[in-house]
């Protein structure tokens, strides 16, 4: 069984309510039939249900729960909690208004502060500020997280590294330059989604140009540093660098670098330097390599939102709506 379609199974286990908010978008549609079909999670859709039938009149989400902020009966309770919610930041009721009835992704994050829906999947057609900045206004951060952010779930084929191709890419999402202690917090919080998605142990290489010494740059201490805080603060998982990509997964070129890891050569986490490099590094992997992408997966924050890539598609969406049942199982 492909490690989507276990993801798939383990979603239908206990069905949760997912919010999709970019009811414009075909593809979010499509998305939702399909997650509908094979019964993978409830679907909410928000919109007015008469534009996205006329709009997507191919698809079959009869099933789904549609929610139009204009005429629903719980959108006063919505605003009411929201201007509760962020009246210390000057939320008025005129104001709070106005953005759940013209933002979906505030209305739908609304919707999971008040236990009516238990995650959300947008980004298809908006910028990853647009995904995240509602959830944390109103979800907030995870309690004893240090940090919000995003990791890629990828999975390539016809692949002997990691765990049979399985990797989780952190962060390729989210943290632009992250300090060594963000590195360490990234790490810590990248294994523990490995473990709750892959249900193996984590291996989780610290990346570099640099192999434990090879070479001298302040990029590359900050990395060493971030090794240093990871372990004395998350002992309880195996996490190790600096390392160059080979080192980090091919074990004939980790003996001759890395000899003392147990890391090295069979790492299945590999958290990058920075934003520039992950994201280049999930592309290349996904385009070249022909690689499933799963993301941006987002962790940190106290339900599940999770973003998508603008590029993906329906079966990337529904890939990305079963990990978030899965994480809302688990929450």
């Amino acid at each position: 069984m492909s490690f989507i379609e276990d993801i798939k199974k383990r979603a239908k286990e206990k069905k949760m309510n997912i919010v999709l908010p970019e009811s414009m978008d075909e593809r979010v549609i499509e998305a939702a039939s399909i997650v509908l079909n094979e019964g993978i999670a409830n679907i909410i859709i928000i919109g007015n249900e008469d534009k996205i039938k006329s709009d997507f009149p191919n698809y079959d989400i009869s099933e789904s729960t549609i929610i139009d902020p204009n005429d629903s009966p719980i959108t006063e309770e919505l605003i009411n909690k929201f201007v509760d919610i962020r009246k210390a930041k000057g939320m008025t009721y005129e104001k709070a208004k106005d953005t759940l009835l013209n933002d979906y992704m505030y209305y739908a994050c609304m919707l999971v502060k008040v236990g009516k829906a238990d995650g959300v999947v947008s980004g298809a057609c908006h910028s990853t500020a647009n995904t995240l900045r509602p959830s944390l206004q109103i979800i907030k951060t995870k309690e004893n997280a240090d940090l919000v952010s995003a990791f890629f779930l990828m999975v390539v084929p016809d692949c002997n590294f990691g765990e049979n191709g399985i990797f989780v890419f952190a962060d390729s999402g989210l943290e632009q330059n992250p300090t060594s202690e963000k590195l360490a917090s990234i790490a810590a919080s990248s294994a523990e989604s490995f473990k709750l998605l892959v249900n193996k142990e984590p291996m989780v290489a610290m990346l570099s140009h640099s192999t434990v010494g090879s070479a001298s740059h302040p990029d590359v201490d900050k990395v060493v540093e971030a090794v240093k805080i990871a372990k004395e603060r998350f002992p309880q998982y195996k996490i190790d660098g600096e390392f160059q990509l080979d080192a980090a997964i091919v074990p004939e070129i980790a003996k001759s670098k890395a000899p003392n890891s147990k890391v090295a050569g069979c790492a299945n986490v590999l958290v990058f330097p920075d934003l520039d490099a992950g994201n280049i590094g999930y592309k290349l992997v996904q385009r070249l390599a022909k690689a499933e992408a799963y993301g941006p997966i987002c962790q940190g924050i106290a339900a599940p939102i999770n973003d998508l890539s603008r590029g993906c598609s329906a079966n990337d969406i529904v890939g990305v709506v079963a990990i978030t049942a899965v994480q809302a199982q688990n929450k």
